[in-house]
């Protein structure tokens, strides 16, 4: 393996971010919209318009579950967002957000093969974000939430979830959580772990860490063995000042009593120390972590640094400091965490069955897919989950979810294993094609500058 400096590491690791601006500027825009019918004559316009069009939209009328065979709405998502809190980046708002929008429905699209609609909604009152998205609902097969500043997106979530018969899933709860979940599977099978047994630290107390524990203890952790921080420290009974916001954020204090056996009090240091996986998940960096508290966990130390566009310390000080295994948020280091495994192949999934929801219990069957899929691929510690770029994952995991939601009773439709995965397959293999075409026939061109972005985390 070619060994680099870290010199050499940085100048890459701020490449993207240097170069973004003048791609976006180049291309407009990231997504289109583009007619899916055949259009030959002008007697094809009559059918596909009007007159002909009166006939579906009268059955529609009568009988409103064939919305699902005369349009597009069976596989269409609204990524919706009020731009409150968007990456790292906090309150920019929603045009502001526009950009990580338009990236979500390209990953969705490339991933998954799912139609997604960037919505960014000049709205804040949580109340009134939920009657716009109830009200634009008809359009859509299902609702990504994206962004949204915390405690309102665990409200908002759980209203939509409550009063929508179509699946709403928040990506930076639901979606990072499941990623982290399969990371940390797959890195204590190759450390040789189990996670009932193991103590894990969490620094961050937003939207992926709070759906992140709520996972790990339902797919088998011990939560008395999990210790969280949120900005003030450790979340323990003793937290008056937590206790006090309880009715507005009654999801920190349920950690609070129920997490942290040891009532262990401090800040990250007290944290980490003694741990045998460290998931942070709070503001980007470097330098919000420290070296001597990474080396402060036990041996074979698992450490995911998921903060963006900057993790909270560079991977390869986190190595340096004695973790075995390292991962990030970052497309550009090994072992992404990140939320893309996951939403193009659980939306892939529900879209197949036409779930009316998605569980946790659909999301743990998603974590384990990746898992089970990494396995086969052979787990090591740069590779303990699978990488966007292996496309056969996303059919995988998107028949697990299918075949939970109809264990779960929650599809309209009974397809066996067979027919889930040739059709999720099909429909993310079609979409990959028709962009290698565009691309191959300049109607997509190439990137004004033709820099291909790769990154080795070995230092000399």
């Amino acid at each position: 393996m070619k060994k680099v400096t870290v010199e050499q590491l940085l100048e890459k690791a701020k490449l993207p971010e240097k170069i973004s601006s003048s791609w976006h500027k180049h291309y407009r825009g990231k997504i289109e919209v583009l007619p899916k019918c055949a259009i030959r004559t002008l007697g094809d316009f009559s059918v596909w318009y009007t007159p002909g069009v009166a006939k579906p939209c009268l059955e529609i009328a009568d009988d409103p579950e064939k919305v699902y065979d005369y349009t597009n709405s069976w596989n269409t998502v609204a990524i919706a967002t009020d731009g409150t809190r968007v990456l790292g980046l906090g309150d920019i708002g929603p045009r502001a957000a526009l950009p990580v929008m338009e990236g979500k429905a390209l990953l969705f699209k490339y991933l998954g093969g799912v139609d997604a609609f960037p919505i960014v909604i000049d709205e804040k009152d949580p109340e009134k974000f939920i009657e716009i998205i109830k009200a634009i609902s008809p359009s859509f097969g299902g609702i990504n939430l994206e962004d949204i500043a915390k405690p309102k997106c665990f409200y908002i979530l759980e209203r939509l979830k409550e009063e929508l018969d179509i699946p709403v899933w928040h990506d930076d709860q639901q979606g990072t959580a499941t990623a982290t979940l399969a990371a940390t599977l797959g890195a204590l099978e190759v450390v040789g772990k189990k996670l009932s047994d193991v103590y894990i630290s969490v620094i961050g107390v937003g939207a992926a860490n709070v759906a992140g524990v709520r996972l790990l203890i339902a797919a088998g952790a011990d939560p008395k063995k999990i210790f969280i921080v949120d900005s003030k420290g450790l979340l323990n009974s003793g937290r008056k000042d937590i206790e006090a916001q309880k009715d507005r954020d009654p999801y920190k204090w349920k950690y609070c009593l129920e997490t942290n056996g040891e009532q262990r009090e401090g800040g990250m240091e007290e944290a980490i120390k003694g741990t045998d996986v460290l998931i942070a998940a709070s503001k980007p960096g470097p330098g919000v972590i420290k070296r001597e508290w990474i080396a402060s966990m036990n041996d074979d130390a698992i450490v995911f640094l998921e903060a963006n566009p900057i993790p909270e310390m560079w991977p390869w000080e986190a190595k340096d400091a004695g973790a075995r295994i390292v991962g990030t948020g970052r497309s550009d280091f090994p072992n992404q965490v990140n939320n893309s495994l996951v939403f193009p192949a659980v939306f892939r999934g529900v879209f197949e069955v036409r779930a009316k929801t998605i569980t946790d219990e659909m999301a743990i069957a998603a974590a384990k897919a990746l898992v089970n899929f990494a396995e086969r691929k052979g787990l090591h510690e740069d590779y303990v989950i699978p990488h966007m770029t292996e496309t056969d994952v996303f059919p995988e995991v998107a028949t697990a979810v299918a075949l939970k939601a109809i264990e779960q009773g929650l599809a309209r439709l009974k397809l066996s294993k067979e027919e889930i995965y040739t059709h999720a397959r099909s429909m993310i293999m079609i979409s990959e094609e028709k962009i290698r075409m565009l691309m191959q026939t300049g109607f997509i061109p190439e990137p004004p500058n033709g820099i291909e972005l790769d990154i080795d985390l070995t230092v000399e």
